[in-house]
C-alpha cells in the first residue's frame, strides 16, 4: 500500500468517526484520537508509514505553536489583568502539586509522575475558544478571565518545554548547568536579533508582504518553519522555535490575517498528530490504566474547577463567576499531549504513561464539553453547596457605594455608556456604571465616575445593586441573554421604573418588549433612519454631507480622547 493510499484511507475513516462526534456534540479532536486507535496496530492495523506520519505531525505541531505564539502579544498579556495572572499561576501550581501526589499514590516513579502532573495543569485553548464562541459567551466576564488564564498557561507551558528540551541534552547536573548557560546565551543572542528584525525591519516590509495574500501566506510559513529549524539547530526544540517565531510576529498588524491563513493548513496536519497519538496508545495493560485514568479525570473535571473557585474567591470574586471560570478550564490541553509526546521521544516516560495521559485527555475533553454546555443548569442545581467552599463571604469587586441611593444604573461603559453618563450628570441625578472590562474600569476611575465591577448576567450581583430603588435602568450590553435577565429582574423588583436596552435583532427586541422593556434601542434601525433623513434633507449636496462627516469625526475623536 502506498503512503498516498494509506493516508487517504486514514482520512476517510477519520471523517466517518468525526461525523459521530458531531452528532454527540463532541470536539473533533476526540474523533481524531479515536480514529488513531482504529487505524493503529490493535484494530485495523492500517498505519504503517510512521516516519511520514510523524513528519506530518511535527509540521502540524509547529504550525499550531506558531499560531499560539501569534496570540501571545505582549500588549494583550498586559491587558489580561491581575486576576488572570494570579489565578493562572495559582491554578497551575496547585493542580500540578495535587496531581503529582495522586500519581505517586498510584505507584508511579517521580519523573513520570512529574510529567503527568504537568500534563494535568494545562487547559485546551483550542477547545475552550471553540466552545465559548459556539455558546456566544466569548465576551462574557468569565470568558475574558478564562482566556487570560489560558495565556498564562501557554507561557508556563513554553517554559516547561524549554526546560525539558534543555535537560534532555545533559548527562549530569553540572552538564545541565553548562548546557543551560550555553543555550541561554545562544537563545538571548537569537532573541535580540529577532527583536531587532521584528522591531525595525519587518514593519518596513509589512506592506510589501501584505500586497499579495499568497505571498503573506508563503512568508509566514517560511518564517515559522525556518525559525523552528534554526532553534532546533542551536539545540532547542522545534516546538520552542515555532512558538517564538509566532511571538516575533504577534505585534504585526497582519498577525490576525497570518493566523487565519495558516489555520486550514494547521487543521490538516494537526489531525495527523492526534491520529498518531491515538495509534500509539498501548492496550495490553489497559485494564490497569482505567482506574487511575478515571481518578485523574475526576480530579481535572471536579478538582481543578474547585481550585479555580478557591483562588478566585480569595481574590474577592463571586461564586457564580468563579464557578463558570473553573468549569471552563476542566480538561487537559493539546499542550499536555505535545509535552508528553516530547517526553516519550526523550524516554522520560514509556508508552503506558502516554496512554494514561491520552485516556485522561479523551475523558476530560468529552466531559468538559457537556459541563460547559450545561453550566447554567449545573450551577442552579449545585448553588446550595457553594457557600460551604467559600472562604470569603459576601465578596464584591469594585468601588463600594450605597447602590440604593442611585437614580440611574448604566450597564456597560465601552460602547455608548459615556453618552448616558453625560445625560445623568446634566440631569443632576445620582448614577452608577456597571462594567467588567478592566480598560473601562480604568477610564471610570480616571474620570472619577462611580462604578461597580461585575457581570450583569450574575443574578446574585444584580440583587446586590439595589435595582428596586433605581428610577431608570440603561443596558448598553448587546447580549440578549444578559438584557432579558436585567429587564425581567428589574420588572420583578420595580414594576413602574424605566428600563432601556439595546438589541441588534428584531425578534430579540420583541421579546425584550414583552418582558417589560420601556424602550429597545436598535442601532442599525436608528442609524438607517437618521441616514435616510439626511438624504431627504441634503439630497445630492456634497458640501452638506462633508459637514455631517466632519461633525461625526469630531464627535468620534472626542469619545476616543
Amino acid at each position: 500500500m502506498t503512503i498516498f493510499t494509506e493516508l487517504s484511507i486514514i482520512v476517510f475513516i477519520t471523517a466517518i468517526v468525526s461525523c459521530f462526534m458531531r452528532l454527540f456534540r463532541q470536539p473533533l479532536i476526540l474523533g481524531y484520537i479515536v480514529s488513531g486507535i482504529i487505524v493503529g496496530p490493535y484494530v485495523l492495523n492500517i498505519l504503517h508509514s510512521t516516519e511520514y506520519i510523524e513528519l506530518f505531525s511535527k509540521i502540524g505541531i509547529s504550525i499550531l505553536l506558531f499560531i499560539v505564539g501569534l496570540s501571545l502579544n505582549p500588549m494583550i498579556i498586559r491587558e489580561v489583568g491581575k486576576v488572570s495572572l494570579l489565578v493562572g499561576i495559582g491554578e497551575v501550581t496547585l493542580t500540578a502539586a495535587a496531581g503529582f501526589f495522586i500519581v505517586r499514590w498510584f505507584g508511579y516513579d517521580t519523573i513520570p509522575a512529574l510529567f503527568v502532573a504537568m500534563a494535568l495543569a494545562f487547559s485546551s485553548t483550542i477547545i475552550i475558544l471553540k466552545l465559548l464562541t459556539d455558546k456566544g459567551d466569548i465576551n462574557k466576564l468569565y470568558s475574558k478571565i478564562a482566556i487570560g488564564i489560558l495565556l498564562i498557561e501557554d507561557i508556563v507551558a513554553t517554559i516547561v518545554l524549554l526546560v525539558v528540551s534543555t535537560t534532555a541534552q545533559a548527562e549530569s547536573s553540572s552538564g545541565v548547568v553548562n548546557l543551560a548557560l550555553s543555550l541561554l546565551l545562544k537563545g538571548l543572542g537569537v532573541i535580540i536579533v529577532l527583536y531587532l528584525i521584528s522591531r525595525y525591519i519587518l514593519p518596513r516590509l509589512s506592506t510589501f508582504f501584505a500586497s499579495s495574500q499568497e505571498f503573506l501566506f508563503l512568508f509566514s510559513l517560511a518564517w515559522g518553519l525556518g525559525l523552528a529549524s534554526l532553534f532546533y539547530t542551536l539545540g532547542f526544540s522545534i516546538e520552542i522555535g515555532a512558538l517564538i517565531a509566532g511571538v516575533t510576529l504577534s505585534l504585526s498588524p497582519f498577525a490576525y490575517e497570518i493566523g487565519s491563513r495558516l489555520r486550514p493548513l494547521r487543521d490538516f496536519f494537526i489531525i495527523i498528530f492526534f491520529i498518531m497519538l491515538g495509534s500509539h496508545m498501548v492496550w495490553q495493560n489497559i485494564s490497569a490504566l482505567i482506574y487511575p485514568a478515571l481518578v485523574l479525570s475526576a480530579f481535572v473535571l471536579i478538582g481543578r474547577p474547585l481550585i479555580v473557585f478557591f483562588v478566585m474567591n480569595i481574590l474577592g470574586y463571586r461564586r457564580r463567576l468563579s464557578f463558570q471560570t473553573g468549569l471552563t478550564l476542566a480538561q487537559i490541553s493539546e499542550f499536555s499531549l505535545i509535552l508528553t509526546t516530547l517526553a516519550l521521544s526523550l524516554k522520560y516516560i514509556d508508552a503506558e504513561v502516554m496512554s494514561l495521559i491520552t485516556l485522561v485527555g479523551i475523558i476530560t475533553i468529552s466531559g468538559s464539553t457537556y459541563l460547559m454546555l450545561y453550566a447554567d443548569s449545573i450551577y442552579k442545581y449545585l448553588n446550595w453547596i457553594f457557600p460551604i467552599f467559600e472562604i470569603r463571604k459576601n465578596t464584591t469587586k469594585g468601588r463600594t457605594s450605597k447602590e440604593s441611593d442611585n437614580d440611574i444604573i448604566i450597564f456597560g461603559y465601552d460602547r455608548v455608556g459615556n453618552d448616558f453618563v453625560q445625560v445623568a450628570e446634566k440631569l443632576g441625578k445620582s448614577y452608577l456604571v456597571v462594567d467588567f472590562n478592566p480598560q473601562s474600569i480604568k477610564r471610570l476611575q480616571d474620570n472619577n465616575v462611580p462604578f461597580r465591577y461585575g457581570d450583569a448576567e450574575d443574578i446574585e450581583f444584580l440583587q446586590e445593586l439595589g435595582l428596586d430603588y433605581a428610577k431608570l435602568i440603561i443596558s448598553t450590553v448587546p447580549d440578549f441573554k444578559t438584557n432579558i435577565l436585567i429587564v425581567q429582574h428589574y420588572r420583578r423588583v420595580n414594576p413602574t421604573g424605566i428600563v432601556i436596552a439595546i438589541s441588534h435583532d428584531v425578534e430579540h427586541a420583541r421579546k425584550l418588549y414583552l418582558a417589560g422593556a420601556s424602550y429597545v434601542v436598535m442601532p442599525h434601525y436608528l442609524g438607517a433612519h437618521y441616514a435616510a433623513q439626511m438624504i431627504s434633507r441634503h439630497g445630492f449636496d456634497h458640501a452638506e454631507f462633508e459637514r455631517e462627516r466632519n461633525l461625526h469625526l469630531a464627535k468620534l475623536s472626542k469619545r476616543e480622547a
